[in-house]
């Protein structure tokens, strides 16, 4: 019996992968184990692998073509079976030809059929033998959402029959729409001098969340400036100690990290979630922390960061973030996230206002240090001033409590010994 391999759920977020090459052509052995592509996610390029044996029977979905998450790529046969055979056990899907320019969408729509998917959203794998996944793609029944009553939970032909008898309802148009079509019908007039660059798999997928999150999720933003001298001499001091034992050096960012840590005990109602009939407040925090990347922004997540020393937190960051760039995180760094940190410091940013991550409830932007007079004992003098800026989903999030959080950070940079103890 044929194998269909499928675009795989690698990241949280993924909808859709680009296959960057083929690490096996037609007509190859692949055993168990073996890398037979490289997929390019909304996050990163990743290693896909092979979960049987066989033999390379057809490939789909050729290199620089895009696919959504389940959707067939490439057809494996058993060692006694006929390409011929695999193909046609496959599904009619198996015969469209695919077109590397082509949007995933269309070229699904094209095809006769559409393969039925093994993998779920959460990315666990459907269990269904291959009759019921072939009667699914015949009659456009959604496998995912196909309840199995067959041995161990297993779908089977019965119950693609009886989905197929009975329709779910066709879901309503995302929130998101309305703002596409009108942007769609405003398209700025390209000279000879202008470049058409296409859209990257991460760039599209950003596109897409950040204008998700600012349609359908209500804003609010607080700022407050904070005296980072103490924080600047505490720093100081560390790293001197730090130079003659572990040779870590800190950055303004790790203190911003800890701190934030440290706010999100203090006030775990922003450590949460909106979940529709609910909300969920949750007992670790994970910071997703952005890292600019040469095609957007990923945001690995230092996880269960109320158990990390500073050290700690200051060595995982900086490891995330030279792996981030070299394409080389795993996709599991990428779950977990809770609340996330954005620091455009570094780029001579005074203070910003940063879109919330979803389904997260708050995003941290924090600014640059500068030199400033402040007010200290009733009398003007140098300071050095750091711009905090919290964002919040409104349905979580209530002005006092992101006042209350806003304030904890401040303390805390204001006092970083407070980090310590």
């Amino acid at each position: 019996m044929a194998v269909n391999i499928e675009m795989p759920k690698l990241s949280d977020t993924m909808t859709e992968g680009t296959v960057v090459s083929w690490k096996k052509a037609e007509g190859d052995t692949v055993e168990m184990g073996d890398i037979i592509a490289e997929i390019e996610t909304d996050k990163a390029t990743m290693e896909m692998e092979a979960f049987d044996d066989g033999v390379m029977a057809k490939i789909l979905v050729a290199e620089g073509g895009k696919a959504p998450v389940g959707q067939l790529l490439a057809i494996l046969a058993e060692e006694d079976e006929s390409v011929e055979d695999a193909i046609a056990s496959a599904g009619s899907s198996a015969t469209a030809a695919p077109a590397a320019e082509a949007p995933a969408a269309e070229t699904a729509s094209s095809a006769p059929a559409t393969a039925a998917p093994t993998v779920a959203e959460d990315g666990t794998r459907i269990k269904a033998s291959p009759l019921a996944k072939k009667l699914a793609a015949e009659k456009g029944v959604n496998i995912a959402t196909v309840t199995g009553t067959g041995a161990g939970g297993r779908i089977v032909k019965e119950d693609i029959l009886k989905a197929a008898a009975n329709p779910a309802p066709a879901a309503a148009p995302a929130a998101s729409a309305p703002a596409a079509q009108m942007m769609k019908g405003i398209s700025p007039v390209a000279s000879a001098d202008d470049q058409k660059l296409p859209l990257s798999t991460m760039r599209k997928i950003i596109a897409d969340r950040l204008l998700l999150s600012k349609v359908t999720i209500p804003h609010f933003y607080l700022h407050v400036e904070c005296d980072a001298s103490a924080l600047m001499s505490l720093r100081k001091q560390i790293n001197s100690q730090a130079e003659v034992t572990h040779g870590n050096k800190y950055t303004v960012n790790d203190f911003i990290m800890k701190a934030v840590i440290n706010a999100c005990m203090a006030v775990p109602a922003v450590n949460a979630s909106y979940a529709e009939d609910h909300i969920v407040q949750f007992g670790n925090v994970g910071v997703s922390v952005a890292i600019a990347v040469e095609d957007g922004l990923v945001t690995p997540v230092v996880k269960a960061a109320q158990t990390k020393s500073l050290l700690q937190i200051s060595k995982e960051v900086k490891d995330m973030a030279v792996r981030a760039r070299d394409k080389k995180l795993r996709p599991d760094e990428y779950d977990g996230g809770t609340v996330t940190v954005s620091n455009l410091g570094s780029y001579g940013i005074e203070s910003f206002d940063a879109i919330v991550n979803p389904p997260q409830a708050a995003i941290i932007s924090v600014g640059g240090i500068f030199e400033k007079p402040i007010v200290k004992n009733g009398e003007i003098v140098p300071g050095k001033v750091m711009n905090i800026g919290v964002s919040c989903d409104h349905r979580v999030v209530d002005g006092a409590v992101a006042a209350t959080f806003i304030g904890e950070i401040k303390k805390l940079i204001e006092n970083p010994a407070l980090m310590l103890v």
